[in-house]
């Protein structure tokens, strides 16, 4: 079985939330029990190359990824958590990922343009595991700035041979925010190949809650962790029917199990 993890972030190259941990403790445990696994995460600026050994993937390189009338090059670093011997993609791209912070610049602003960051992580992760010609059988997507793959999976790549028996599952963490973005600049953004309005209902109020709602709407699978926010809960039980909630981040047989169901393992 093949997993890819997506996240905002890892760790030990960046540690802002328990996403960090999550993303690592679980593919570490899921390896362990012979599962292959790659991760794929953004290069933000905080993540130091030089001290965490980030080195471009050369054969990767020549990928552009289309962001409305632009098409913007992508950049793909790799590097090894040593300890649990986990392989880590970095997406990276100028405009987007240099800045010496996360999602808010000095002042505690949130980037005006953290839609269009997230659009391009997610666009470009899954250019990138085309490249690799590596198919995985689940792709966890952890955090609203994941929230695109399962709709670009189930929609744009739904017949790519890459991931044409690909599953997904989409958790929302305890990341939300209080910030509208542009709809119209956002809806442009996103939209890839055959990727119409119609589909993009659940982005309507184009904030947080329509990142959730979007990850939900079109993942096979949606589990909120414990704790979980009253506002990212209220979100996810409009699709009860395939949601799992109050999950504990260490429970490790759980996620097996969901994982072996999707991949028809079971």
């Amino acid at each position: 079985m093949r997993i890819l993890y997506v996240s905002s972030e890892v760790d030990p190259f960046l540690n802002t939330s328990k996403i960090a941990d999550f993303v690592r403790n679980l593919p570490t445990a899921m390896q362990e029990k012979g599962i292959e696994i790659r991760i794929l995460v953004p290069r933000f600026g905080l993540i130091n190359e030089r001290k965490n050994r980030l080195h471009e993937v050369v054969r990767l390189s020549g990928i552009t990824i289309p962001m409305g009338e632009e098409d913007k090059p992508l950049t793909i670093k790799v590097a090894s958590i040593p300890a649990a011997k986990l392989q880590v993609y970095f997406i990276d791209n100028e405009d987007y990922f240099q800045r010496k912070s996360a999602l808010t610049d000095k002042d505690g602003e949130f980037f005006a343009d953290n839609h269009e960051r997230a659009i391009f992580f997610c666009k470009g992760a899954l250019e990138t595991v085309i490249k690799l010609g590596w198919s995985p059988d689940v792709i966890h997507c952890n955090d609203w700035m994941t929230s695109f793959v399962p709709m670009y999976i189930a929609t744009h790549f739904r017949n790519h041979p890459i991931f044409k028996d690909s599953k997904t599952i989409f958790s929302p963490h305890n990341s939300s925010f209080d910030f509208t973005f542009d709809k119209n600049n956002l809806f442009e953004m996103v939209k890839m190949g055959d990727i119409e309005d119609e589909n993009l209902g659940s982005l309507a109020e184009a904030n947080y809650d329509s990142f959730i709602r979007i990850g939900s709407e079109y993942a096979d699978k949606v589990i909120s962790l414990e704790n979980a926010e009253e506002r990212t809960n209220k979100v996810v039980n409009e699709f009860k029917d395939k949601t799992h909630q109050n999950i504990a981040e260490n429970d490790v047989e759980f996620f097996e199990n969901v994982y072996k169901e999707l991949a028809g393992n079971s």
